[in-house]
């Protein structure tokens, strides 16, 4: 109220021209009314401008020094990174889209006829927002910058063109990597060098370059080319170009070692000996190798031992090789044509486990005369099991007494009996244990693809030329056990 006791609105007090100059238009202080602290009812001050805010003189307006500034803020540009508070005032912020000064406009600014005077002067013209997310200058400082700190793709490549082409170190480097050292030719002389299982190629081009035999390791790489290298113990030469030395790594005749071929059908007993008489390895030593299943590292439903998973192929052993590295390799071998054959696959599609697919393609081996009469016998064997019978294979019993023949007497079946093995199918049902020789492919892969076919019964009427025939009924059997008969007489 005033002194007459009229209520109506406190007439603003006039600062001092010396200390608060007049508001231009538009400003007015901040955004608030600059009230006289004389003037000011008691208890109430001036509130002091927001510490946040941008501090920037405008038109002559002298707001004094903030609170937190240790000395005048740097002429021209404001500092790079400073964001504007979005209640800053207007005529203090930016009025192109928030771009950055340029150090022309900062000078014009400065003397008054920059394109910024208009709105430092309030002529009603309201910068626009800066962009969310953008720090410090606008557009045409960021692109000024980055121009300046960028190198293009063309220019790097130049640069390291050029530094290659100086002579320097990284020069070397460069040639050495594709233009390698190597010999020329054939090489001279005759080094024997040993290639472990497993090698890369550049496991195998260092060594063949600490013997001597090619120049360098990128030599050798280079030659190799994705080639598989078998591990054994080759002949090479000294001073060979890397080339000249990849076509001897992969001659057979250039390796060392002892060639052994084990034939299908084989039990166990006769392949250790002679694998023993092959490599004079002592038939002990094998036989220890044999019992030691865990280092063999046999399928896991291998669970009756080695027996059948020896596979009978053609085997290069290198001397020095240890009884149990030479079994290893079989089991390995085996692994390799089951996988072939897609063994585990196929077993399960025909309803038995593996090792009883391996069980049927060792009777398979041993009862046969030939190829040809594989799936017949496969067939055989499932139809008898198929109908319940006993399987009442000689071959079995033989395992069983640790004995071969071809056909059983009456002694003979009586120990069967009495063996009470799991190998024999003569007195029991189903299939043996376990395979009870070394099946070849032809005989697995019989075992998998049977025959079609009635049959329940064969016999070997000639076995001196492999001749082995096919009945379906016990007459028929009979009839062709007569004619064994005659043909061993």
């Amino acid at each position: 109220r005033d002194a007459h006791g009229y209520r109506g609105r406190r007439a603003r007090s006039e600062p001092a021209a010396e200390a608060r100059p007049t508001p231009v238009d538009g400003l007015m202080a901040l955004g608030r009314p600059v009230e006289d602290e004389e003037a000011a009812p008691a208890g109430r001050r001036r509130r002091a401008p927001a510490d946040h805010l941008d501090r920037t003189p405008a038109a002559g307006l002298d707001l004094g020094p903030g609170p937190e500034e240790a000395e005048p803020p740097r002429r021209g540009r404001r500092a790079r990174g400073a964001e504007q508070p979005e209640d800053a005032p207007s005529a203090l912020r930016d009025d192109r889209d928030g771009e950055a000064w340029d150090d022309e406009e900062d000078e014009e600014h400065e003397q008054g006829r920059g394109p910024r005077r208009a709105a430092a002067a309030g002529r009603g013209r309201r910068a626009r927002p800066e962009p969310a997310g953008r720090r410090g200058g606008g557009r045409r400082a960021t692109r000024r910058r980055r121009k300046r700190g960028r190198m293009s793709p063309a220019v790097l490549a130049l640069v390291i063109v050029l530094m290659a082409g100086a002579g320097g170190g990284g020069a070397v480097a460069l040639r050495t990597y594709v233009f390698p050292p190597d010999f020329d030719g054939e090489g001279s002389g005759e080094v024997e060098v040993a290639i472990g299982s497993g090698a890369t190629g550049t496991d195998i081009g260092e060594t063949l370059e600490e013997a001597g035999v090619v120049a360098s390791v990128r030599a050798f790489t280079n030659a190799i080319d994705g080639a598989h290298v078998a591990p054994g113990t080759y002949v090479l030469r000294e001073g060979m170009s890397a080339e000249a030395a990849m076509e001897l790594l992969l001659d057979p005749e250039s390796r060392i070692g002892i060639r052994v071929t084990i034939r299908e059908g084989l039990r166990a007993s006769q392949i250790l000996a002679e694998l023993s008489e092959a490599t004079e390895i002592p038939l002990e030593e094998f036989e220890a190798a044999y019992a030691d299943t865990a280092a063999l590292d046999l399928p896991a439903y291998a669970d009756k031992g080695p027996e059948g998973y020896l596979f009978p192929d053609t085997y290069m052993i290198d001397s020095g090789t240890p009884a149990v590295g030479i079994l290893n390799q079989m089991v390995r071998r085996y692994d390799d044509a089951a996988a072939e054959l897609e063994l585990e696959r196929r077993a399960e599609e025909l309803g038995y486990t593996p090792n009883e697919i391996m069980a049927v393609a060792a009777i398979v081996q041993a009862e046969s005369g030939g190829v040809d009469d594989m799936a017949k016998i496969a067939r055989v064997v499932y139809n008898r099991l198929d109908q319940g019978m006993y399987l009442k294979m000689d071959s079995t019993c033989f395992y069983a007494l640790g004995e071969y023949g071809i056909a059983m007497n009456a002694q003979q079946q009586q120990a069967c009996r009495d063996s009470g093995s799991d190998y024999e199918t003569y007195f029991r049902e189903g299939l043996p244990a376990g395979p009870i020789v070394s099946p070849g492919a032809d005989a697995i892969n019989a075992a998998l693809e049977p025959a079609d076919g009635a049959w329940l019964f064969f016999v070997a009427t000639d076995p001196e030329n492999g001749v082995t025939e096919f009945a379906e009924t016990e007459a028929e059997f009979w009839e062709l056990v007569n004619r064994f008969n005659q043909s061993q007489q």
